[in-house]
């Protein structure tokens, strides 16, 4: 198989608009299926306004990447170090033409070989099969499940699962 050639590229408030386009078509095609179009817009004003962005970049201390290929940005990660070493996947969104192509894997590696992590964390919704999968295949294994309340009676019912070198 051809090497995928990518670049995590650091991001900033400069990119604001960038990381929530992205975000919009991504959640669009791949959550409605799985949580309903009424839930994806909540989560995508709770979480992918400019404000909610600069927050999780300034406050809250996300570091976010632009995952690029040709011809340009394709994706974006999100995490941030909760004791060293050991990291929490916040994000990871990819547009769905570029799925099944080695490019998660590619990116994983990326984040790897840049975080040198001993520990990755994540959370996903239970019934997104297709990432659980692909989570399974790249040495996550599922800890435990949890459900988190996240306001106007919506509910993310998420698997924690985690990844140790």
């Amino acid at each position: 198989m051809q090497e995928i050639q990518l670049k995590l590229r650091p991001a900033g408030t400069h990119d604001l608009e960038l990381i929530a386009g992205l975000a919009t078509r991504i959640w669009y095609d791949h959550y409605v299926p799985i949580i309903g179009v009424e839930q994806v817009r909540y989560m995508l004003e709770l979480m992918y306004s400019e404000d909610s962005l600069r927050e999780q970049m300034q406050v809250k201390g996300h570091h976010f990447y632009i995952v690029e290929t040709e011809p340009g940005a394709v994706g974006f990660v999100s995490l941030h170090e909760q004791a060293p070493g050991d990291w929490f996947l916040n994000k990871f969104y990819l547009l769905q033409d570029r799925s099944g192509r080695g490019l998660g894997t590619a990116v994983l590696r990326a984040l790897h070989e840049l975080l040198q992590p001993a520990r990755i964390t994540l959370t996903v919704n239970r019934q997104n099969y297709k990432s659980i999968n692909f989570y399974f295949k790249n040495g996550f294994t599922i800890q435990r499940v949890a459900d988190f309340d996240i306001g106007q009676g919506y509910v993310m019912n998420d698997f924690v699962m985690t990844w140790e070198r």
